[in-house]
């Protein structure tokens, strides 16, 4: 018996441990693909053109992308275009009735709305790395004819971000957490040491203060802890059962419990969306008006660049927006408080069925107003530090909140596992107990 218990212990860890090594070998492909280069091009001019414009839009850009732009690699676009189909498809489901009407008809209806999405990736791939071909090209840093570097670089672009795609999937279902959270987190991560050295290296040669460098350190890790606070946060509604028949005779007893509602309830969707919304144009504009610095495309996208006043207000604007709207998506007031009519359970004081829909929903919106504004000043306050503090390389708030909170729900999600399966073997060991006694 005791031979069989340790058994289940082992393989029960043991499928924990080929979860989390799966994830592992993932990330580490991710972070191969990110140094196998696309064909056709001069590194080491690369190099000093990325070196020029780190701290704009291209620089955000390779935050995203964990550093494949600047090598141009096979993973230059990231996973943005998947993202960027991801709202569009999303938004499109909420305003046309055929799609609607899919997202109503459960595992079916994903499956036709998950593979518009990948139709979308793909045209968006293609957009956006025959944009980049082009950029590169205008640079005089290409080594190969004109349309052998086109062909190879778009096959290569939209290969890798397809490939990254299913990549996140396969995290998905056969590691632990989110695939696409994780692999932009990794690729986060992978900027970090680089960063370090950055500042160490701009502080040995004075071109940075001492003091500004240690209160950049200072601030991040306060910015951590705040955001740490916050994401635990939540708002408790109390909840009583009543008090209900079971069988012929049988009573259960009513029961006081609680709902947590956390203040963040988008998580780090809303600064993703937000990014890869104002991305997407301006790094096109910039990339077909590089060579005119007159044209109108050029000028809309210095105005889109890092840093500028139109540039923060659109960013706080759709952060703002899409917390409210994938908030909605996720959570229904109504069906919450049908449910909770079903299982005769009901918020003290307050009636069952649309009352309760109605109170759900104010607590809900008030939460995402402060949930809103909190992202958005997080997001914003190392812009506005970035310029005071003149740093000469991308620091973004996005890039720390989307570290810190695909962490804590990484730990969160073992922690989950974990649970889910010592309670599986507790129900194995009740089953067999019952079976040896029969």
């Amino acid at each position: 018996m005791a031979n069989r218990q340790s058994s289940s212990e082992l393989s029960k860890f043991g499928e924990l441990k080929n979860r989390l090594l799966f994830l592992l070998g993932a990330l580490i492909v991710f972070r191969i693909g990110a140094h196998i280069p696309v064909p056709g091009v001069d590194a080491v001019a690369l190099a000093k053109l990325y070196e020029s414009a780190s701290s704009g839009m291209l620089g955000m850009l390779n935050m995203f992308s964990g550093g494949s732009l600047e090598r141009f690699s096979i993973f230059a676009i990231g996973i943005m275009p998947y993202i960027s189909a991801s709202i569009i498809v999303q938004l499109a489901s909420e305003i046309f009735p055929s799609l609607k009407a899919l997202k109503k008809e459960g595992e079916a209806g994903r499956r036709v709305i998950t593979k518009y999405t990948r139709y979308g990736t793909v045209l968006l791939a293609v957009f956006q790395s025959f944009g980049v071909a082009t950029f590169v090209y205008q640079q005089n840093i290409v080594v190969a004819p004109q349309f052998e570097f086109f062909a190879s670089t778009i096959i290569c672009l939209v290969t890798g971000t397809m490939f990254l795609m299913w990549l996140g999937e396969q995290i998905t279902e056969r590691g632990i957490g989110n695939g696409i959270s994780l692999i932009i987190a990794a690729g986060i991560a992978a900027g970090i040491p680089a960063g370090i050295s950055k500042l160490l290296t701009l502080t040995s040669q004075g071109s940075m203060s001492m003091l500004a460098a240690v209160a950049i350190v200072i601030g991040a890790l306060l910015l951590v802890y705040i955001v740490v606070v916050f994401e635990s946060a939540q708002r408790k509604i109390p909840v009583h059962y009543a008090k209900r028949q079971v069988g012929s005779s049988r009573f259960v007893q009513g029961q006081a419990t609680h709902m947590p509602f956390k203040l963040n309830m988008a998580g780090v969707i809303p600064p993703i969306f937000a990014s890869s919304i104002i991305m997407f144009p301006a790094t096109i504009l910039g990339l077909f008006g590089a060579t005119n610095t007159d044209s109108w495309l050029h000028k809309t996208a210095a105005v889109l660049q890092h840093g500028q006043p139109i540039y923060i207000l659109l960013f706080a604007a759709t952060i703002i927006f899409f917390c409210y709207f994938y908030t909605a998506l996720v959570f229904s007031p109504r069906e919450m408080a049908e449910n909770l009519k079903k299982s005769g359970a009901f918020v003290p004081g307050i009636r069952p069925g649309e009352q309760t829909s109605k109170y759900l929903e104010k607590v809900v919106l008030r939460l995402t107003f402060f949930g809103a504004l909190y992202i958005t000043i997080i997001c914003l306050i190392p812009e506005f530090l970035t310029t005071a503090v003149n740093v000469p390389f991308y620091l973004g708030g996005t890039s720390l909140l989307i570290l810190v909170v695909v962490t804590m729900d990484f730990s969160t999600q073992i922690a989950s596992y974990r649970m889910t399966q010592q309670y599986e073997h507790l129900m194995k060991r009740s089953d067999m107990k019952s079976l040896s006694r029969k």
